[in-house]
């Protein structure tokens, strides 16, 4: 593409582990010139594992490619105001989660800044939250599946509380980030004040967000959900059963997907069945029409179901492991992976296309401090 749609757009990311670093990642993918804050011994992810890509856990290369990696020991007072000058004089958004508490400490709060620059967007990504009996603590990913409830309709049924294998949450909150920093970005061009604005966002608020059918079932009738494995508790069938080669999701959101999936499997009957007929009832019969499904799924293979049912026009998808998703065609098609250099790994790109393409990749993180010589020359 000619031109990406945040070129121009200066940012400084003070951010550590994984929900800031989502937020600076999609916004050098959009376009933004990143520059990267690190404390002199790294950001956090550098050190996890169990992966490495040249000496470095691959999580750091996933979530920084693109940026300028700056050392800077906020605790010296020249540095850190060699930071603030920066931020003040050449950046257009400052984004950080360091503790509660810490921006006010180095006066690196959405006050100080934007005292200094008025055009600044302040993001704040927070844990508990900006107010209330908890926003003073840390928090990261799990306690917040754990905090909202997520967990507890996470799992099997006889089983503890499962988090989701993934941090939904560092990554959901930074997408709200981008989303708000993107909206105080086209107030400030379009009201033509030229004034940025103060964007907060939160760990648990992302959670609690995730939660939006949870609650509004609770606060309708009581129902505080459970845990219903590949499944969910409010449509049947919508879930994962086995094949004689692997799992696969089956869904059918409505009564005549139903039908169509009762046929499919050789027994249009089961659509004439008052206890399956409509999806209230098999909601009440799950585990007899789960159990009828499941056999009749057993005796056949993966590619068998999804060919056939494919053809009815029924959902599903197999639970692929991660080898099979890279090596899958339709990845390959949408070209979402990718890498610059010959000597990088492919990583995940923007799940975004603009007048059908997507942002190129990015060229590879680098090590600590591997922009400090462009950031003196630009302070100069």
């Amino acid at each position: 593409m000619a031109e990406l749609p945040l070129a121009g757009i200066i940012v400084v990311e003070l951010g550590d582990s994984a929900s800031a670093p989502f937020a600076g990642k999609v916004l050098t993918e959009l376009g933004a010139e990143v520059w990267k804050v690190e404390r002199p011994s790294g950001d956090s992810s550098r050190g996890w594992g169990p992966s490495v890509w040249k000496g470095t856990g691959a999580s750091f290369h996933a979530l920084n490619r693109g940026k300028k990696l700056i050392g800077v020991d906020i605790k010296d007072p020249e540095q850190l105001e060699t930071l603030r000058t920066f931020i003040a004089t050449k950046a257009d958004v400052f984004i950080h989660n360091l503790r509660p508490g810490s921006a006010g400490k180095y006066g690196l709060d959405a006050e100080s800044l934007r005292a200094r620059n008025p055009r600044l967007v302040h993001a704040e990504v927070g844990a508990f939250g900006s107010r209330g009996p908890l926003s003073t603590l840390p928090g990261y990913d799990p306690l917040m599946q754990a905090f909202s409830g997520i967990m507890s309709i996470t799992g099997e049924p006889d089983h503890p509380p499962a988090r989701a294998g993934v941090s939904i949450v560092d990554f959901g909150t930074g997408m709200w980030s981008v989303i708000g920093i993107l909206s105080a970005l086209f107030q400030r061009g379009n009201a033509g004040t030229g004034v940025g604005a103060a964007v907060s966002a939160s760990l648990l608020e992302t959670a609690i967000a995730w939660m939006t059918i949870g609650i509004a079932n609770y606060n309708a009738d009581g129902d505080l959900g459970g845990r219903f494995g590949s499944g969910t508790a409010f449509i049947v069938p919508h879930r994962a059963y086995s094949t004689s080669d692997g799992d696969l999701i089956v869904s059918c959101a409505n009564d005549t997907l139903f039908a169509q999936l009762a046929a499919a499997l050789g027994h249009p009957e089961w659509a004439e069945d008052e206890r399956f007929a409509t999806n209230a009832g098999r909601i009440a019969n799950r585990t007899v029409i789960d159990g009828l499904i499941g056999d009749v799924i057993a005796t056949r293979t993966r590619a068998h179901w999804q060919e056939t049912f494919g053809a009815a026009g029924i959902a599903c998808a197999p639970i692929q492991t991660t080898d099979e998703l890279v090596a899958h065609e339709q990845t390959a098609a949408l070209g979402i992976l990718g890498h610059v250099e010959d000597d990088e790994i492919d990583l995940v790109g923007l799940p975004l296309s603009f007048d059908g393409e997507r942002p190129p990749a990015l060229p590879g993180a680098g090590g600590i401090g591997a922009a400090d010589d462009e950031f003196r020359e630009r302070m100069q």
